[in-house]
């Protein structure tokens, strides 16, 4: 059988949360398939590390995709052609974009529908395009696979298509996050804030995930600690205005607030493990890898009582009401107490096993058959 995927999102130290989702759910299912033959659709000249097995034939496509007009051009005339000269049998679409003017069995994978709910969590013409174009791709596609039963619930009721078309996949955690022992921690501490302990947010900086409610409270914490703690920032400031602009300008202590930027897994897997808790505020999120990792790094997890997040998170995490921040403080200062921090890391534990990244792939496959059985 002949297999193309969507890995356009395939960037070297640029990937995000679908990126992730491509590149293990790719990597699992073209090593344990060899009977097949996979074509990886790029939109500009591939690094190897992407070609995990002789059964790949990677395609560069024109054009580089990376606005909503090239989108279109992208997904509506080069996969197009590209899946008619390579005779494939089955496109799967990991951000869930589909030619919507072809006959090959399609799989969309819809993260999560976060733009149908704010206006404000996107570029305006990002959010036009994904308002007009994904309720199209949802119902063209054969099949839709998502990476929660939040998610699926939302596509089905949004998009008001049969739940039965959609299946869930879940999402995993790079290997690389593990707990470190109490020298590498030490050596993390020193390395970034001067050996002070430190809570860390991890996520690309936009509206929905809610950075500015995490400054206010941090910056009430502050009033009354001891520790010298820190806030350390992890993720690509794509949005830093109105409200979030506000909130750091006004905070007393942004001086004990550490924006780094982007930041590799492993490196990253060593910040996370040293850090006192992942603080997670996000309004909206499909699945919210974040929080598993934390799990694996054997870090305590505070997030959002919202969304898809208790699904992740279960009962290993302390909640708290994104809308308030003395409901963010409040977690925070809970975690002062060894016995919580110690009771959150042990139900981690259990609650990670829920969640890998070769699960995701098993369900990412029988999807993939259930969608060539529906042709």
């Amino acid at each position: 059988m002949r297999i193309a995927i969507n890995t356009r999102l395939l960037l070297p130290h640029r990937m995000d949360g679908i990126g992730w989702f491509t590149a293990e759910t790719a990597r699992h299912i073209v090593l344990a398939h060899p009977e097949h033959t996979f074509y990886f659709f790029f939109d500009r000249k591939h690094d190897p590390s992407f070609l995990y097995a002789d059964n790949v034939v990677p395609v560069v496509l024109c054009p580089q995709a990376r606005h909503p007009v090239l989108w279109q051009m992208f997904f509506e005339w080069a996969v197009p052609a590209a899946l008619k000269r390579y005779k494939i049998d089955l496109f799967v679409s990991p951000d869930g974009m589909i030619p919507l003017h072809c006959n090959v069995p399609t799989l969309s994978v819809i993260h999560d529908l976060n733009f149908e709910h704010s206006e404000q969590n996107l570029k305006a013409s990002h959010h036009r395009y994904m308002k007009y174009f994904f309720p199209r791709f949802a119902r063209k596609a054969t099949r839709v696979a998502t990476v929660s039963e939040y998610s699926k619930r939302d596509i089905a009721e949004t998009y008001v298509i049969n739940p039965k078309k959609i299946d869930v996949v879940y999402d995993g955690a790079h290997s690389c996050y593990r707990p470190s022992d109490d020298a590498q921690k030490a050596a993390t501490r020193q390395r970034y804030t001067q050996g002070c302990p430190y809570l860390i947010f991890i996520s690309t900086i936009l509206k929905r995930k809610n950075l500015a409610a995490l400054l206010t409270a941090f910056d009430k914490v502050k009033e009354d600690d001891r520790r010298g703690l820190k806030l350390v920032v992890v993720g690509h400031r794509a949005w830093w205005q109105d409200e979030l602009a506000a909130a750091y300008d006004a905070m007393r202590h942004k001086e004990d607030v550490l924006m780094l930027g982007r930041v590799d897994a492993e490196p990253l897997s060593e910040l996370l493990s040293a850090a006192e808790a992942l603080v997670y505020p996000s309004y909206f999120e499909g699945f919210g890898i974040p929080i598993l990792e934390a799990m694996y790094a054997e870090t305590p997890v505070i997030c959002s009582q919202t969304t898809s997040m208790p699904e992740v998170g279960g009962d290993a995490v302390l909640y708290i009401d994104p809308t308030s921040t003395d409901s963010i403080a409040h977690a925070i200062r809970q975690l002062e107490d060894p016995k919580v921090k110690e009771s959150l890391i042990a139900k981690g534990r259990l609650q990670r096993e829920k969640f890998s990244w070769k699960k995701t792939a098993n369900l990412l496959w029988t999807s993939m058959m259930n969608t060539i059985g529906n042709k």
